[in-house]
């Protein structure tokens, strides 16, 4: 009876260290899944070209002020018309277009191959410009901001 006893804490111990392993690989397996993801995502040179072209003045004017590309996304998602009488969701697209089209020299014999950049809030896309080749390698980068109540979301990948 004694040796039973003692064969039956054994399997148990072993099948509670069978069940942790188990547990654990999904849990490693999650993690860097997970993280692979998110490396593909941040890059320092998409997030500052991001930066640096929300701040970029357009020739956009609302209430005799020249809108940033910052504002004038909130423009264009409000419908608002720039003086005098252009619709502020082409002067977007147009200026957006040229500052890309100066920063990212894209081709078959560049670095870069194209681009995808998606701007928009939780009622609408307002923005969508993809030029180029889609590959697996890229470089990307995400931006929030808001204004009152309104988000928006800036995502740009460049692709080589």
């Amino acid at each position: 009876m004694k040796n039973n006893k003692g064969q039956e804490e054994m399997v148990g111990f072993a099948l509670i260290l069978i069940i942790v392993a188990v547990i654990f690989i999904i849990l490693l397996s999650s993690y860097l899944r997970n993280s692979s993801q998110s490396e593909a995502i941040e890059n320092p040179e998409v997030n500052s070209f991001i930066q640096s072209f929300l701040q970029y003045t357009t020739n956009c004017e609302v209430n005799s002020e020249n809108l940033s590309i910052q504002k004038l996304i909130f423009a264009c998602e409000a419908g608002e018309i720039c003086s005098p009488n252009v619709n502020s969701c082409k002067v977007l697209n147009t200026t957006i277009k040229g500052i890309i089209q100066e920063s990212w020299d894209i081709g078959e014999e560049n670095p870069v191959k194209g681009y995808n950049l998606l701007i928009f809030s939780k009622q609408s896309k307002i923005l969508n410009i993809s030029q180029g080749v889609v590959t697996n390698n890229y470089k990307g980068s995400e931006q929030d901001f808001g204004k009152g109540e309104e988000f928006i979301t800036i995502l740009f990948n460049a692709y080589s």
